[in-house]
């Protein structure tokens, strides 16, 4: 295999789950199908590694200092919807039931992989969130292990600086059968229900 191939190959095995075999498959189809496609994708990822960078406000991935969501005056600033991922903040957008502004952590505690407060951005949260003008935190972190002890972690904090916290309610997915959910979710929908 040529050095170019081969590197290529390598550079395409650093994307999530993309293994030895489908990072070559993927560099065989871009020289062999779709030279103009490799292009465009080189131009697009030079162009973004040069121009994204974090918003200013709420750490999420923009082109400018601050993003658009934080510069628009319509959103609830009361509100601070605390997301572990840009993609995360952009599934909650999808739902068009959250109006409030977010700050994304752009990761989570994982002590195993060395990631600790200070690798989530969290003195930027706190003076976010204590800017007088946030009422409500919502933790819209993962119900993994470390989204549950990041959501603990961070709701300590804010709480101990009298700020209201609240967390991403869980339970039956819509249209989820009972008899075909797991126990663990079937018992949190349990313990968090409300009146009906």
């Amino acid at each position: 295999m040529s050095k170019s191939l081969e590197f290529l190959t390598e550079s395409l095995r650093r994307l999530p789950g993309v293994g030895p075999k489908s990072a070559q498959r993927m560099a065989f189809h871009l020289l062999q199908h779709d030279r103009e496609g490799a292009a465009q994708l080189s131009r697009a990822l030079y162009q973004a590694v040069d121009t994204v960078h974090h918003c200013a406000m709420c750490n999420t991935f923009s082109d400018t200092e601050v993003c658009d969501l934080c510069a628009d005056e319509a959103r609830d600033h009361s509100l601070l919807c605390i997301v572990e991922t840009p993609a995360d903040q952009l599934m909650i957008e999808q739902t068009l039931t959250y109006k409030g502004l977010y700050f994304v952590l752009m990761g989570r505690l994982s002590p195993l992989d060395g990631i600790g407060p200070k690798d989530l951005h969290l003195d930027k949260l706190v003076n976010r969130a204590a800017d007088g003008v946030v009422q409500e935190v919502v933790l819209a972190t993962n119900f993994t292990n470390e989204g549950e002890a990041t959501a603990h972690y961070i709701s300590e904090m804010l709480k101990a600086r009298g700020l209201k916290v609240s967390r991403l309610a869980r339970g039956v997915p819509v249209g989820g059968e009972l008899e075909y959910v797991d126990a663990g979710t079937i018992a949190r929908a349990m313990i968090d229900r409300r009146s009906a």
